[in-house]
């Protein structure tokens, strides 16, 4: 496949996700009442916090109310490692997940049998939205193991009734020599690996072989430069679709293929839009926007109310041409927890790596490295140009040196150094890329 093509729009529930409004609102605010309640007597970290902050099930009356309730953070859920954290018994727990844990104690999440129902519900809605059908023999590159993505992508697309490849991460010749051998034609991993299979791809002359059609691209944020890149470089069409382990996995939003925001399953997450600073509701939800903050509605094995996600997005007025009726957001356009501090300028990643993709013959390969020079903080960007102007003439590198710095000083408001690196010299991932570097010392 040489050229993008837009599938056509498909919803897996329509009862569900074109629900009417109000009916929706009322499904919302009884199933938040449910949850509430389970909180208050199922979790005693949870209700502790509600008695300090003098509210219990009684006092949610509205949907309104939710703001009434105290914030969940990660750090919580790390207090409560590993299973305090649960409201069923263990006996009622069929899977288990868990964070990472190399900053600290790993967030652990459980599952019931109808929580992994309910996820295969939601997957099956996401893949159906971003144009996957039966027809389709679908790749998973995503990890498999306590990693949510790979399997809960690996259950939605049974559900759907499409072929799955549980390839996982890692082997990247492996993966693309498998797209060749079984005709996948639906990829799902991260963008940075994507781009990095990419990268290969164009290196071994065998895109014309591949029959890839669809791109289906999460777990790390990501901008609409990386997604004309992706769509040129792998020949799909690319979507995004959000979630986060501590709220369910992935499934929680997603892209359709009208590409107008993404659509959130508000049967089963109350989403909600505050100031990071303050923790008040956003002052304009659909302008600035503000964090995301995410009430699970139906989730047995650990429910989550109001969780500090630490994505920052706004929410879309109106309505996609899709049919759909829950919420949409925009795409994440930072993790105020990414946020780096330059000189008393607020810096974020994705607005590096947009500004430098707007840049010709910039690869979309790149790496931030922040240092401290005596009292002051330094920002150097490690780019990767094209071949054709890195082994260039030395005054057009650095003519293409200073564009990429006069853009960078436009778009972020701070002096950032940039280096030109030879292609393939920044680090490649096969899951999330490691984009920042810091090199300050704490203290």
């Amino acid at each position: 496949m040489n050229v993008r093509t837009k599938p056509e729009n498909r919803i897996w529930n329509p009862a569900c996700e074109c629900m009417p409004r109000k009916e929706l609102e009322a499904l919302q605010l009884k199933r938040l009442k449910k949850v509430v309640k389970t909180a208050w007597d199922k979790l005693p970290y949870y209700r502790k916090k509600m008695e300090a902050a003098g509210v219990g099930p009684k006092d949610i009356r509205s949907l309104a109310d939710v703001a009434k309730l105290p914030f969940t953070t990660k750090d919580d859920l790390r207090g409560c490692f590993p299973y305090k954290g649960f409201a069923v018994p263990m006996e009622d727990i069929v899977r288990i997940h868990a964070s990472s844990g190399t900053t600290g104690l790993a967030t652990v999440v459980g599952y019931t049998r109808k929580d992994l129902d309910t996820w295969s519900e939601l997957m099956a809605r996401l893949q159906t939205a971003a144009g996957v059908t039966k027809s389709d023999i679908v790749q998973i590159a995503f990890g498999y193991g306590f990693f949510t993505g790979g399997i809960g992508h690996h259950y939605g697309v049974e559900k759907v009734g499409a072929a799955v490849l549980p390839v996982s991460s890692g082997k990247s010749e492996r993966q693309i020599q498998i797209m060749r051998d079984y005709g996948s034609t639906v990829l799902i991993c991260t963008p940075s690996y994507g781009m990095y299979l990419a990268e290969l791809i164009g290196k071994m002359g065998v895109r014309p072989e591949l029959r890839l059609r669809l791109g289906l691209f999460g777990g790390e944020s990501w901008t609409e430069p990386m997604r004309h890149a992706l769509e040129k470089g792998l020949g799909v069409f690319a979507t995004d679709n959000y979630g986060l382990s501590e709220v369910m996995g992935p499934g929680v939003s997603c892209e359709c293929v009208e590409q107008k925001g993404m659509h959130i399953s508000e049967d089963h997450f109350l989403p909600e839009l505050i100031d990071s600073a303050t923790g008040a509701p956003a002052a304009d939800p659909a302008g600035a926007g503000g964090e995301l903050v995410l009430t699970t509605l139906t989730k047995e094995g650990i429910p989550v109310v109001r969780y500090r996600t630490r994505d920052l997005c706004h929410f879309l007025p109106g309505e996609c041409p899709c049919g759909r009726t829950g919420r949409r957001m925009s795409k994440v356009s930072a993790r105020s927890d990414d946020m780096l501090i330059i000189r008393g300028t607020n810096v974020y990643p994705q607005q590096i790596e947009e500004a430098l993709l707007s840049v010709e013959g910039v690869a979309p390969h790149y790496q931030i490295e922040v240092s401290r020079e005596g009292a002051l903080d330094e920002l150097e960007v490690l780019v990767e140009a094209t071949e054709a102007i890195f082994f260039d003439q030395m005054w057009k590198q650095q003519e293409m040196k200073g564009k990429i710095e006069r853009k960078l000083e436009t778009a972020l408001g701070v002096h950032a150094r940039v280096r030109l690196v030879e292609p393939g010299s920044t680090p490649r991932s096969e899951g999330k890329a490691v984009r920042v570097v810091d090199k300050r010392k704490k203290g």
